[in-house]
């Protein structure tokens, strides 16, 4: 198994840990109850440098990705950073990822997930014919994501950089904690604020940048936060998590993601979403709160009233602080409308529920 950089701070927390994409992760700390609400009411840290992290750079960059995602990333400029996804050639989703311009048609970081590191390099390499400067510095990229409503209070004192007044999916390049060459972002998985901070771990920068933050926010009490909150964190938002919301089954459009799939641009199976979007999708990724007690879980079956199959859960749990149970998951379309009555396969019982509007806060 894979440590991360901040393994070693995971386990003298005594953090309860668990493999993740083939690494030791955090799952919690004090629980994640306590976690999500740290989050949602002031700030706290996540190790997420399992991620991966592409750079391509090079005269036809741009061209390359364009062709392979399904957002147009024509539209950055220096300092900008954009949600997209890498469509296969079947109508579903290789990942999702995030596109960071650092220089305008020349230099770019892509940010995939952990998992589908190898699978999304091959994938992109296949169609690079350009000759497109390649590099996967996932390995020498550490990536902390401090999120909450006081996360850019706590930590601007360590930077000379304005992260106060970031704006959502704009980034800025600099000196933190004393760290040169720090990446910070505002591209957050929670929805409570924040920012992600990318830099390489080596010569200690690491243990550095890791202890000014939580120095910097130990009067505040900020904390550090598993994958177990993230989890849910991310779910009372509505956001799609690859492997269970999205995957190689699953279009961008019955996901909900026709806002990052532009048809102004070539790209792959750019044909197929095109007729799809005409003919209208049969299923559609829809949230729904529980009525009857019980827990959504992924692959759990969604019926209707007479039992039917009309789809399956994605994503499901106990959120902390709303008192419900939420999920996400695929529904045939004639029941993908707000307040449209579901039924949630629990073992031998189906338990009522009902479609609402994402985010469920």
């Amino acid at each position: 198994m894979k440590q991360t950089p901040f393994t070693h701070k995971h386990l003298a927390l005594g953090a309860r840990m668990a493999a993740f994409a083939g690494y030791n992760m955090p799952i919690s700390y004090t629980g994640i109850n306590d976690e999500h609400a740290a989050v949602r009411n002031n700030a706290g840290v996540f190790d997420v440098s399992h991620m991966g992290e592409f750079i391509l750079k090079g005269e036809h960059a741009l061209d390359l990705i364009q062709r392979v995602t399904s957002n147009d990333a024509s539209k950055l400029v220096n300092g900008k950073a954009q949600y997209s996804c890498l469509p296969n050639t079947t109508g579903g989703i290789i990942d999702d990822l995030l596109v960071y311009c650092i220089e305008q048609h020349k230099t770019y970081m892509l940010v995939v997930n952990a998992g589908n590191i190898d699978k999304d390099w091959n994938w992109i390499q296949q169609y690079n014919d350009k000759g497109v400067e390649m590099h996967n510095i996932s390995d020498k990229t550490a990536l902390l994501a401090v999120q909450g409503p006081n996360a850019t209070q706590l930590l601007q004192p360590l930077t000379d950089m304005d992260i106060l007044n970031l704006k959502y999916y704009t980034f800025v390049k600099g000196v933190f904690a004393g760290v040169e060459n720090v990446l910070v972002s505002a591209t957050g998985y929670t929805g409570a604020g924040g920012v992600e901070i990318y830099f390489d771990p080596a010569n200690g920068a690491a243990d550095k940048i890791w202890d000014a933050i939580f120095a910097a926010g130990a009067a505040r009490g900020i904390q550090p936060i598993g994958l177990g909150a993230r989890d849910t964190l991310r779910l009372e938002m509505g956001f799609c998590l690859y492997g269970n919301d999205i995957d190689d089954r699953t279009s961008p459009l019955e996901a909900g993601l026709g806002w990052i799939t532009k048809f102004t641009k070539d790209f792959t199976n750019r044909t197929y979403l095109e007729q799809q979007k005409a003919a209208g999708v049969q299923q559609k990724l829809v949230g729904f709160e529980m009525i009857d007690k019980g827990i959504p879980r992924h692959d759990y079956g969604i019926t209707d009233a007479a039992g039917n199959t009309i789809g399956r859960v994605t994503s499901g749990t106990q959120i902390p602080g709303l008192q419900k149970a939420v999920g996400l998951g695929y529904v045939q379309t004639a029941f993908s409308e707000p307040d449209s009555e579901l039924y949630i396969a629990v073992r031998d019982k189906l338990l009522k529920a009902k479609v609402v509007k994402i985010p469920f806060v």
